[in-house]
């Protein structure tokens, strides 16, 4: 046998070796995880022990019911630009209210104009004939939770996990001609709630052979 084909040998050997190590270095991992889970049940109540998270999108408002309150304070052809301003819808100074140019506010109307046809809003055709002088906030504000819930064990060790969403939404879109608003709508969500469930047979041990197969 030549010395390049036994330091090939010898380094399939070591490159076997180190998978071995490193698989057993997660066996072990895991093991230590479930061993301090244990360790920590006593003194901590077990839904207090799964993770939560949460995703919103910041704007001036806390609430559903603030920000339904606030755009309700808009009132077309009366209110103006500096108004609208002092309100909280400012794309300047409030986060997550997006500025719809003309022609932003042109593609978009496409698809509803092609609906409704003649049944458009007089003061959204009138804004758009403006031209240039007519433009639009958009805004949209979404809070989520996620919250696990249900088995301790069973979430931990990946056999079954349940989340439950709770949350609102608010989307507003405000068109403005020559500063001064003259059309307002709204959608939203006041009570989000939605549960999640994922199942997983082989707990743990789901993802390893696909895992191996990737070294």
């Amino acid at each position: 046998m030549t010395k390049n084909s036994v330091d090939q040998n010898e380094e399939i050997e070591r490159g076997e070796c180190m998978q071995v190590q490193h698989q057993q270095c997660r066996w072990i991992e895991l093991v230590t995880r479930f061993l301090c889970a244990g360790l920590l049940m006593p003194l901590f109540g077990c839904s207090s022990l799964l993770p939560n998270e949460s995703k919103s999108t910041q704007t001036g408002w806390s609430t559903y019911e603030q920000a339904e309150l606030e755009f309700a304070r808009i009132q077309p052809n009366e209110t103006t630009l500096k108004q609208l301003k002092a309100i909280g819808f400012d794309p300047v100074s409030t986060p997550n209210i997006a500025l719809l140019s003309h022609t932003d506010l042109l593609r978009r109307l496409e698809a509803v104009a092609a609906f409704e046809g003649a049944a458009l809003d007089p003061a959204i055709k009138l804004c758009v004939a403006a031209r240039q002088k007519c433009y639009a906030y958009h805004l949209q504000q979404t809070l989520l939770k996620r919250n696990r819930v249900g088995n301790f064990w069973l979430d931990i060790l990946n056999f079954k996990r349940i989340t439950d969403i709770t949350g609102w939404q608010f989307d507003a879109l405000i068109i403005i001609s020559n500063e001064l608003v003259v059309y307002k709508t709204w959608s939203g969500k006041r009570n989000i709630h939605e549960v999640e469930q994922s199942h997983h047979p082989l707990g743990p041990l789901q993802g390893i052979g696909s895992s191996i197969l990737s070294k």
